[in-house]
């Protein structure tokens, strides 16, 4: 029995087929129109689970209806953990699965989650309360991005993920600096900060910019390139395990 994970992010959809609690496989789509034409990611799928932080996985869902049933997780959809956010309705979904995964990978833990990607989201898990809520930070390229649209003169630039400058000796330069340098200095400072609340915490470090960061941490961190997938497949096991 395999069981298919689909979390349909901001930019792409990434897939994930488990046996159980293994993950076999990993593909990503860099658009819904992909994976629309790859049938093939049904085969020998016997359960589905959809995450999406957009409305981009309707098509998908409506298509293999006639096949399989998907579960679409929602902030009501059943998980293994006690979630504590105020407004459980306007959570994330990447953000509580990351949190669910940290309760897979390292149950009876203190953990917080860093998923660096559009956005770099903080996500608190305490062994003894659950989920707790957390932090939304503009990620690598949205700083950069938004440096250019707020003001008149500054040029538009990308992500360079072997910038290691700290003082900049031109216009560029300290944009990456001051968007790439002190990114990594505002997560080792978050770091700082849970570790003097919580000495024994975990750290787990996720998404598409996770390697820049994970190479440029004081703080040990563990990375988890599959973290939300491993999340998901969780709480499709859980909701699987109360029907």
């Amino acid at each position: 029995m395999l069981n298919l994970v689909l979390d349909f992010g901001n930019t792409r959809v990434k897939a994930g087929i488990f046996k159980g609690n293994t993950l076999q496989s990993t593909t990503v789509f860099n658009s819904v129109s992909e994976l629309l034409n790859t049938p093939s990611i049904l085969d020998n799928v016997s359960h589905v689970i959809i995450s999406s932080v957009t409305q981009e996985h309707i098509t998908f869902a409506d298509q293999i209806r006639s096949k399989i049933q998907p579960l679409i997780f929602a902030h009501n959809t059943p998980i293994p953990i006690h979630n504590k956010y105020q407004t459980p309705e306007t959570l994330g979904a990447d953000r509580l699965s990351c949190a669910v995964a940290c309760h897979t990978l390292y149950p009876n833990q203190n953990c917080l989650s860093i998923d660096c990607g559009t956005c770099i989201k903080y996500d608190l898990l305490l062994k003894d309360q659950g989920y707790m809520g957390g932090a939304i930070a503009p990620g690598l390229q949205m700083r950069l991005t938004a440096m250019h649209e707020q003001t008149a003169k500054l040029p538009l630039l990308y992500v360079d993920k072997d910038f290691n400058t700290l003082t900049g000796k031109n216009t560029n330069e300290s944009m990456l600096s001051g968007a790439l340098v002190g990114a990594v200095a505002e997560v080792d400072g978050i770091i700082n900060t849970y570790r003097s609340i919580y000495p024994d915490i975990t750290i787990l470090l996720t998404g598409g910019d996770a390697d820049f960061f994970a190479k440029r941490l004081k703080n040990s961190i563990f990375a988890h390139p599959n973290l939300v997938l491993i999340g998901l497949n969780s709480i499709l096991n859980h909701s699987l395990e109360k029907n």
